[in-house]
């Protein structure tokens, strides 16, 4: 798959486009990592890889719940959300993956099933984050939200990735996903160090 998103004909190609190129970009940071390097918070925070994915999996399906208004899981207002941001001793870096791509999957399948972009979804009424004024957002607000909600862990991935063994994303995706020469340095696991 190209480095960048291709050209787009209308609106709901580019959203769902951008939207998996940012899932893609996300998911590249894990590529090669242990489960201990998945786990490891290489920042001030305790954010990990595998923690992120975690909770990107879990974000597009609160999100595709409302726009099915379905009522899943939801944090209550004095729980913390410490636990979706990291990998539990039971949960493994496959596992949070194939969530991931079972979530993604179920978000495409729902929005390719919705005719009108400017569907309403109601809103969750009570959490600080959300105008007390809004009572609905549109299906395009969601699919923007996403956007922006996987881009900005991303990035985060990004960081805590390269502060790990210093992949970057151009070189873990030329590894990924086999990219010929002369067009990256594809990343390779360090070696094992002698003695």
């Amino acid at each position: 798959m190209p480095r960048v998103v291709s050209p787009v004909a209308d609106e709901r190609t580019a959203l769902t486009a951008y939207l998996a190129h940012q899932r893609r970009a996300l998911r590249v940071t894990a590529h090669g990592l242990t489960e201990e390097q998945a786990r490891r918070a290489a920042s001030a925070s305790e954010l990990s890889i595998g923690g992120l994915i975690k909770h990107a999996a879990r974000c597009e399906t609160f999100w595709t719940d409302l726009i099915l208004q379905q009522h899943g899981t939801r944090r209550k207002a004095d729980e913390s959300d410490a636990d979706e941001f990291r990998l539990a001793p039971n949960e493994t870096l496959a596992e949070v993956l194939a969530a991931y791509a079972e979530a993604a999957d179920r978000t495409d399948a729902v929005i390719a099933g919705i005719p009108d972009l400017g569907q309403a979804v109601p809103v969750p009424q009570g959490a600080p984050w959300i105008p007390a004024e809004v009572r609905e957002w549109s299906i395009r607000w969601v699919l923007l939200h996403l956007i922006e909600e996987t881009a900005r862990h991303g990035g985060h991935a990004d960081v805590i990735r390269e502060s790990i063994d210093g992949a970057t994303f151009d070189s873990l995706l030329a590894a990924a996903e086999a990219w010929p020469d002369p067009w990256g340095q594809p990343w390779e696991p360090a070696s094992p160090s002698v003695g």
